[in-house]
């Protein structure tokens, strides 16, 4: 077999010639060209006339052992009637790229599993070049129509560094993938998604999830009218949390000013057996609310304010569900709590939006674990400087993106 077929074969690549080989240190350089004839734009990919040549470039490929492979071809310009002048189409390599498809789909395989800096020591290639090379295989890769067909979507943000810097992200329910997601938190950050989506699209969404942003409600009323707009149950609750905790701070603090240090500090060891779960409880913790429960029966009255609200939720029927909010509604007005009249008055003005989740059962659980897994991403990657690089891992880990490696096929001799 010849060197120049031998080393064809190594490379595996379909549409190229090797036309030479040599070695440069531990570097193979295999020339090569296409096996067309008549050379292509490298943006519509049509045949062009071609009429000049340029200086040999190099692309790095896949290698073998320790040995490195590269790939070495003078390209030629096209004059595209389309496009204009432009870089001839390469088989083996993306436009704008110096290393191969096979490399480059490798260095995605392994960027969904591991960290960039791993990738960077494996390839051999910088840390900075593994975030350019994600976003090329996902341009190339991310589905053109996902946003085709949809009907239930959920929306959230994601705060990737410090001093609000965020990203809005966009999931489709039916398909549990990412579909969308852009720079920002704001009404103009959604409605980048909808001028994308289309007005036709965006009419025919049924129902969105969200949290009671301000900005997403805004958007959502003006480009998608006939979508139902569900708040969050979570969060709501956490309001109903968070109200809790402002009352057993007052308490706390109350306390304090009365010279009853033992009180203050016993109302301040209470958060998480207030916050958490009843039926998660210890005995201990028990004991903590029965204690509560008799000696400050305005944090006790908090607490069984916030257990009512998650009872509210877990009525089956629509009917059922506004009779218990009505009662709650009532009670917390009553209350003579600051926290939770703040939180009623928020609560009826959003109210026909939180019992949505009776009818839909929606709640944005599906985008907040999506942040989570983000969230690793990030911190795998020790924080994005900025949203594009991020932006890209998430489609890429996230989107519903296969990454087929460049790997051999099973094979055993014996």
């Amino acid at each position: 077999m010849r060197i120049t077929k031998f080393a064809r074969v190594l490379v595996g690549i379909a549409n190229l010639f090797v036309t030479d080989t040599f070695f440069v240190g531990s570097c193979l350089i295999a020339r090569v060209r296409p096996s067309w004839r008549r050379p292509r734009c490298s943006c519509c990919g049509k045949i062009s006339p071609g009429y000049d040549q340029r200086p040999a470039r190099r692309w790095v490929h896949l290698g073998v052992g320790a040995l490195r492979i590269i790939l070495e071809y003078a390209p030629r310009r096209v004059c595209c009637p389309d496009c204009g002048v432009h870089i001839e189409k390469v088989p083996w390599a993306r436009r704008d790229s110096r290393f191969t498809v096979d490399f480059e789909d490798m260095a995605a395989y392994l960027a969904q599993i591991t960290n960039k800096t791993e990738v960077a020591a494996i390839l051999g290639i910088a840390w900075a070049t593994v975030g350019n090379i994600i976003e090329r295989v996902v341009a190339e890769k991310l589905d053109p129509d996902r946003l085709a067909g949809l009907k239930r979507i959920g929306i959230d943000e994601f705060s990737y560094r410090r001093r609000h810097r965020y990203i809005t992200v966009v999931v489709d329910h039916d398909k549990q993938r990412v579909v969308w997601a852009g720079e920002g938190n704001s009404a103009n950050t959604l409605d980048d998604f909808f001028a994308e989506l289309g007005a036709d699209a965006a009419a025919e969404l049924e129902v969105a999830t969200i949290d009671m942003a301000g900005g997403y409600i805004k958007s959502l009323e003006k480009n998608a009218p006939n979508a139902q707009i569900v708040f969050d149950r979570f969060h709501v609750q956490k309001l109903a949390g968070d109200a809790v905790d402002q009352v057993r701070r007052e308490m706390a603090r109350r306390y304090r000013e009365g010279d009853d240090p033992d009180a203050a500090r016993a109302i301040k060891r209470s958060r998480f057996v207030l916050l958490r779960n009843r039926w998660d409880l210890s005995p201990k913790e028990w004991d903590r609310l029965a204690a509560i429960q008799q000696h400050n029966a305005p944090l006790y009255r908090a607490y069984l304010l916030k257990e009512s609200l998650a009872a509210v939720f877990a009525e089956t029927d629509l009917v059922s569900a506004k009779r218990e909010l009505a009662r709650w509604l009532k009670w917390a007005a009553r209350s003579k709590l600051k926290p939770f009249v703040r939180l009623g008055r928020t609560i009826r003005q959003h109210k026909q939006r939180i019992l949505a989740y009776i009818d839909t059962r929606l709640t944005n659980g599906i985008t907040e674990g999506f942040n989570n897994k983000l969230r690793m991403i990030a911190r795998r990657a020790f924080g994005f400087h900025g949203p594009g690089a991020l932006i890209g891992m998430l489609f890429l880990c996230c989107g519903g993106l296969t990454i087929e490696p460049p790997l051999p096929e099973p094979w055993c001799p014996w």
